[in-house]
């Protein structure tokens, strides 16, 4: 016996599908209500997408997008909001490599998911301007928390 101990380690619930649904569902409610057309990407904790949704009339792009939102989101376990003066020439991004074969999206829309303090998942919307995204994106994360 080496005499160290280890953590207790407490048991997180996974994001699960129904979660990804909710969210997505909740995001596109909340675009709609804006008046624009968006697509929304849930991804779980290790990268794998929980739900997609692409509106027919939304710009084909805008699919890409919130893929590439989502992922930047959980990569750096950060709202990409708060990422784009990292990306700046000369700031700390800039020249970030990715392991992903997506590259990073630094602009709003993508969200991390977390869950008892721990990165669970992540959500990205594209479609409409950054802050729309974001606040679509935000106000999905608040309806998962109301039901948590």
């Amino acid at each position: 016996m080496s005499g160290t101990t280890t953590a207790t380690r407490t048991a997180v619930a996974p994001l699960t599908t129904e979660d990804a649904e909710l969210l997505l569902g909740a995001a596109r409610a909340a675009a709609e209500e804006a008046g624009v057309t968006v697509s929304v990407t849930v991804l779980d904790a290790g990268g794998h997408l929980l739900a997609f949704r692409r509106d027919d009339r939304a710009v084909l792009i805008s699919g890409e997008t919130s893929i590439r939102k989502a992922y930047t989101a959980l990569q750096l376990n950060a709202p990409t909001a708060d990422l784009v003066e990292a990306v700046q020439p000369g700031a700390p991004f800039h020249t970030l490599p990715t392991a992903l074969d997506r590259p990073l999206l630094f602009i709003a829309g993508g969200l991390p998911v977390h869950r008892d303090g721990r990165l669970i998942g992540a959500i990205g919307v594209g479609g409409g301007a950054p802050e729309q995204d974001h606040g679509f994106a935000a106000a999905a994360l608040e309806t998962l928390a109301a039901l948590v």
